[in-house]
């Protein structure tokens, strides 16, 4: 009984070890190096189950896995970074500043990797409706986002003092060439902001479940993903 009782313990206190960092094993120790320096990561990971995000640090980490999990998407790619706690007190509270000024969406620079140029990300951002409820904004917006044309987008905002998330979605179907390749709310994106002790987590995931069509497979995935990629990586380099 006794070792029964000290191989329990010894299991539940190694349990509270893994589960009280925010990564998990798909983090490799490089890749937690430029973290740990301050440098931006970016994975593309395709699937759910390479994700580096701990479903199990939090109840939002794992509604995220849990909701990237359910779209099942064809192309995934994360963004991370850390900054440190110290200096940056109100971070969350200048990102949803950001997030929620969807005009200056538009503008923000695309590198094209067919093109070799840069081009706007969005050429216009409006606002279409917003609403309040406690701490959460939603936001239905219109983004111009060539080739694939209008996005209508709904986006959440939730925020208190030491976090953050932000949730968008398509609720329109996207076209390329005259062809739907990706159905409504089959693109979504999530930024979340997290204190961890003196650090502060920034981590956004973004996945497209879109069919894969013959001869345009690699181009709607570059597209996608890089606009994902570029989207948050834009959001993290601002603050």
């Amino acid at each position: 009984m006794k070792k029964y009782l000290l191989f329990t313990s010894f299991f539940l206190f190694i349990s509270t070890i893994l589960n009280a960092n925010p990564f998990n094993s798909n983090l490799t120790n490089d890749e937690n190096e430029m973290l740990n320096k301050g440098e931006v990561l970016i994975k593309n990971i395709d699937y759910q189950k390479y994700m580096c995000l701990n479903p199990e640090f939090n109840e939002t980490t794992k509604k995220i896995t849990a909701d990237v999990k359910s779209l099942s998407p064809k192309y995934l790619a994360e963004i991370i970074q850390i900054k440190s706690y110290k200096g940056n007190e109100d971070l969350p509270q200048k990102l949803e500043a950001l997030l929620n000024n969807i005009s200056d969406y538009a503008g923000i620079p695309y590198w094209s990797e067919r093109h070799q140029k840069y081009f706007d990300l969005y050429e216009s951002a409006k606002i279409v409706k917003t609403s309040k409820t406690d701490n959460i904004t939603t936001i239905d917006a219109d983004l111009i986002m060539e080739p694939f044309g209008l996005l209508q987008e709904q986006i959440s905002v939730k925020s208190t003092k030491d976090e953050l998330l932000y949730k968008a979605f398509n609720t329109n179907n996207l076209k390329y060439s005259g062809i739907t390749c990706v159905s409504k709310q089959k693109m979504q994106i999530y930024i979340y902001v997290f204190r961890d002790n003196d650090k502060w987590i920034l981590y956004g995931v973004g996945g497209v479940n879109a069919p894969h069509i013959p001869f345009m497979t690699d181009r709607i995935r570059t597209s996608f993903i890089n606009r994902i990629k570029t989207f948050c990586n834009f959001i993290f380099k601002k603050i």
